[in-house]
């Protein structure tokens, strides 16, 4: 088990790093398209091939499908709430809504119980969201500009469920492919969610020219953390080792406040160590 587990971590690690990536970017949805543009070209051969000497059935086909429509919603929703959101405050949403709805559409429509502990994650992951939400706070500005502030909170909430949804539908691609394989698939929806926005944009030379590093560094840690957590899936059960790859919404939240400079440092920190908190409850022990 200590494999999966060292896995996971280091996948957390890895996603937190190309998120800052992003964060930093001029255009988002230029530098999330770039960053997947390049494993998608050079993973097309892996997929090609397998599917060629190992062709799949028309429902497994359809799973693919689904895969890739679900990444590509994901991709828009994803480049959106990095151009409003700060990493510290959207971070912990984006990761931590999955593990928050999970157990209570299995409590409410499953007729499935929770644990005292898995009560205690809930109340403490809905308290920090709360948090970081904005909701109640005092502010500077007008009032009419309060609205707005909910945003990043509403499309983080959106991208969390998005993740969610596609977790579970790779989880049973991965019956049907391997990690290699169906990591194409995923990089094939990512980009096509987002090219449109970057045709429209017309700013891809200049997201070249100002974050070229960052941009062959993200190439590297952005399909190399989902691939890690496909590998310790394989290994492991999904319910057990999900919860601890939300180790990164601690380490996003370092990196948002430390370097990017973001507001409400010791705040967002603590909330975020709140969350994650909640997140093992419910996976441990709920």
């Amino acid at each position: 088990m200590l494999l999966p587990i060292l896995l996971v971590l280091a996948s957390g690690m890895a996603h937190a790093v190309w998120s800052m990536f992003t964060k930093q970017s001029l255009n988002k949805g230029v530098f999330l398209w770039s960053i997947m543009m390049i494993p998608a070209v050079l993973l097309l051969p892996v997929l090609v091939t397998e599917l060629w000497i190992h062709p799949l059935t028309a429902g497994a086909y359809g799973l693919l499908l689904l895969s890739v429509l679900l990444q590509a919603l994901y991709s828009w929703l994803l480049s959106k709430t990095y151009e409003l959101g700060d990493l510290s405050q959207i971070y912990p949403i984006m990761r931590g809504t999955s593990t928050l709805l999970v157990p209570i559409i299995g409590v409410l429509f499953l007729k499935e119980s929770l644990s005292a502990f898995g009560w205690i994650g809930i109340v403490l992951m809905i308290g920090g969201f709360f948090l970081l939400s904005g909701i109640g706070s005092r502010r500077k500005k007008a009032q009419a500009a309060q609205p707005q502030s909910l945003k990043p909170f509403g499309l983080a909430l959106c991208v969390g469920l998005c993740t969610t949804s596609y977790v579970f539908v790779d989880k049973l691609n991965l019956q049907h492919v391997s990690p290699l394989s169906l990591l194409e698939v995923t990089n094939i929806g990512f980009v096509l969610g987002l090219t449109p926005l970057v045709l429209k944009s017309r700013q891809l030379k200049q997201e070249w020219n100002r974050n070229r590093s960052t941009i062959f560094l993200g190439a590297i840690l952005n399909p190399g953390s989902y691939l890690l957590f496909l590998f310790a899936m394989q290994q492991a059960p999904m319910a057990h080792i999900s919860p601890l790859r939300e180790i990164g919404t601690v380490f996003a939240t370092f990196l948002g406040v430390l370097l990017l400079k973001e507001q409400q440092g010791v705040k967002r920190i603590s909330t975020s160590i709140v969350v994650f908190c909640g997140i093992l409850l419910i996976g441990m022990l709920g």
